[in-house]
């Protein structure tokens, strides 16, 4: 166990140091010089010069890169080019709302698919079952911009139902956490389905019928623990790629999370805000794997290792 996870932690800073690697190299092919993005447009050639070279822009590229590992190595990721705020404080400051968003729609989404996973596989191949298997092709297929519009004109702004933008209470993120459960709640329907189904095969299923185990129990209790193995990591990956950033979701919505500091660095040219965006969602999706290797410990004792 321990040796696994100290490869699994020597994995984890490799997949780091390449998504820090990736990111300076996006940021440094975006269109525009950061010297002026500081400076502003009017700014003249000899500041934009000086910003430049206090700024280390005028180096080789690889000792740029060696600086901003160093800068990460020691928690720094750099000030905002546009507003001088730190880019961990300006990521931190917006996480609340991203995670309260995602957290929200993983509670909606799972509450609905697991249940429904599991009386499809009970029931596959009926009518109940061939409906939610259209229905989660429909939704893994539907762009993300356009669900998150249509439902806000339909259900917010004609029907009223919900607030249109904006997070000044809880409402506030039940309408774009909808927009995440039309989106996904189909796909892990059907993925519990489909590990139900297997998992209905095997002889400990058998077993625990001929021993006179209720239907309910034998579905909720003995079959879906075993189903929920594979779910795990998905969830765990995707979970981690929420909290790194809705960034539709959120804009449409007029949420102040990290996706919309995402996508208003992309349009200011905020290279260090780009960086750290991208940085912060590999360190959760390499977290979330680590904690999914934690927990099918307790998922299934048999998993060591």
């Amino acid at each position: 166990m321990l040796k696994r996870l100290c490869i699994r932690l020597v994995w984890s800073l490799l997949v780091l140091i390449g998504a820090a690697g990736l990111s300076f190299l996006i940021a440094r092919a975006v269109p525009g010089d950061p010297a002026r993005v500081i400076a502003g447009a009017k700014a003249d050639a000899e500041t934009i010069a000086l910003i430049r070279t206090e700024l280390h822009l005028n180096d080789p590229l690889w000792k740029q890169f060696g600086r901003y590992l160093w800068q990460l190595g020691h928690g720094d990721l750099g000030k905002s080019y546009v507003t001088n705020q730190p880019v961990t404080e300006a990521i931190l400051t917006r996480f609340p709302a991203t995670a309260a968003l995602s957290l929200t729609a993983l509670v909606i989404w799972m509450a609905l698919a697991i249940p429904v996973g599991v009386l499809t596989a009970r029931y596959q191949g009926t009518y109940f079952d061939r409906i939610v298997l259209v229905i989660a092709t429909i939704g893994i297929s539907l762009p993300a911009l356009w669900v998150a519009r249509l439902l806000q004109y339909e259900l917010a702004y004609k029907a009223g139902l919900f607030p249109v933008a904006g997070l000044q209470s809880f409402r506030h993120l039940l309408l774009p956490a909808l927009t995440l459960v039309v989106l996904v709640g189909g796909y892990y329907a059907r993925l519990i389905h489909t590990n139900m189904v297997e998992v209905l095969r095997m002889s400990f299923i058998r077993t625990a019928e001929a021993k006179g185990v209720s239907g309910s129990r034998l579905l909720f209790v003995h079959a879906l623990r075993n189903a929920l193995i594979p779910v795990v990591t998905i969830l765990g990956i995707d979970l981690a790629g929420l909290l790194g950033g809705v960034v539709f979701t959120e804009n449409v919505f007029a949420l102040p999370g990290i996706g919309t500091l995402a996508l208003q660095s992309v349009f200011n040219l905020d290279a260090p805000i780009i960086m750290g965006t991208v940085i912060f969602s590999a360190f959760l999706v390499v977290s979330a794997n680590l904690v999914v290797d934690l927990l099918y410990n307790f998922i299934d004792p048999r998993i060591r290792g």
